[in-house]
């Protein structure tokens, strides 16, 4: 006989995970925009957990415009002890995190994340273009690292293949290095995200002749012949040296991250980092605190595409904050955190069972969304 299985509201109190932490980069619309976005929103599980936060929200400004990590990369790597007495000057040093978590193992130096990026050619300057949108199968991948490799060996440089879109370098003597995450310079003229300090002159060398290497490979011949970017640098950031002992969380889980912040999986108390579940999968998880990380509205932002962002959000609503708003109003989680970004700002929210109950409260977004951030 097949077994019942019940909804989320007659699950018993507490079964899954106590504490659950969400973060939303790019979950603030820009201030010019938020209350024409507001208006086109319906997300009322997401207005009632906001509207319901305990005590109000946080509200600070955590970067300026020129910081080399994004307030979300900047929140990521401090809860999960990456963050460094340099941290506000360079992006955060998880490239030996990153390696771990794709299964690569070093025992000693300091290492780099390189993505293959495209450097588009604007009028007076070149700009970064979102990594994401460079599309590479494994073999195209394989294809342009084989191609650069023996340019790096050189100069005495080791790289090391991850995945498609992540490599990696070991440079020791430039430890000292300031970089930006990618995320930080899309958009923008590289000159003012470029690496600079001990190392740059002799990784602009290199990255100057990769693009050149790469701009007679036949495989950009291709790709320009499908639409598709032609991938013509390599984007450097992360530095970190190794260290045996490794740095670990208070959380117990972390759900749902790709791409370089699948580094922070491994770093939870369990080592147990999902890439990618569904709400009820992680509702029914247990746990005493979990970190959920919902990503997809960070592309449209960096592009400016709004009716994407909004179509995005809705999604969420449908597949996340209407699930939660259940597992809370049941009692089988006990706090719920909140937290919205953009470029230089932060919102912070905490919800709980008994929050929710003050019925007096109209569900409403402008809390963060269009209140003092806006």
């Amino acid at each position: 006989m097949q077994e019942k299985i019940s909804p989320i509201s007659e699950m018993p109190y507490n079964s899954g995970m106590n504490h659950l932490d969400i973060l939303l980069p790019f979950g603030l619309p820009p201030a010019e925009l938020a209350r024409d976005i507001l208006r086109e929103l319906n997300l009322p599980a997401l207005a009632t957990l906001t509207a319901r936060a305990r005590g109000g929200s946080k509200q600070h400004t955590i970067l300026d415009e020129f910081a080399r990590a994004l307030p979300h990369e900047a929140w990521l790597s401090q809860r999960f002890g990456l963050s460094t007495a340099d941290s506000r000057n360079s992006s955060p040093p998880v490239a030996i995190a990153a390696m771990r978590a794709l299964g690569l193992t070093v025992e000693e130096g300091h290492w780099f994340i390189l993505h293959p990026a495209h450097i588009h050619v604007a009028r007076d300057h070149l700009v970064l273009t979102d990594v994401r949108q460079v599309i590479l199968s494994e073999t195209d991948s394989r294809t342009l690292f084989d191609d650069a490799k023996p340019l790096f060996d050189e100069v005495g440089r080791t790289i090391l293949y991850g995945d498609a879109n992540t490599w990696f370098m070991r440079a020791d003597d430039w430890a000292p290095l300031h970089t930006s995450t990618p995320d930080a310079a899309c958009g923008h003229n590289i000159d003012i995200w470029m690496p600079h300090g001990e190392g740059e002159r002799a990784w602009r060398k290199l990255q100057n002749e990769v693009q050149m290497q790469w701009f007679e490979n036949k495989l950009n011949e291709q790709r320009a012949a499908h639409g598709m970017q032609a991938v013509n640098s390599l984007w450097l950031w992360g530095g970190a040296t190794v260290n045996p002992s490794r740095t670990s969380s208070n959380y117990s889980h972390a759900f749902n991250l790709h791409g370089w912040s699948r580094a922070f999986g491994q770093l939870t108390a369990n080592n147990a980092g999902v890439v990618n579940c569904s709400a009820e999968e992680l509702i029914a998880t247990t746990g005493e605190r979990g970190v959920l990380l919902l990503d997809d509205l960070i592309a449209p932002a960096l592009t400016g595409e709004w009716s994407e962002w909004i179509e995005q959000l809705q999604a969420m609503e449908r597949n996340w904050f209407t699930p939660v708003l259940q597992a809370m109003q049941s009692g089988r989680m006990k706090q719920l955190t909140l937290t919205f970004t953009d470029n230089t700002r932060m919102a912070e929210l905490i919800t709980t069972p008994l929050s929710l109950k003050k019925f007096w409260v109209k569900p409403s977004l402008t809390n963060p969304m269009g209140g003092a951030l806006s």
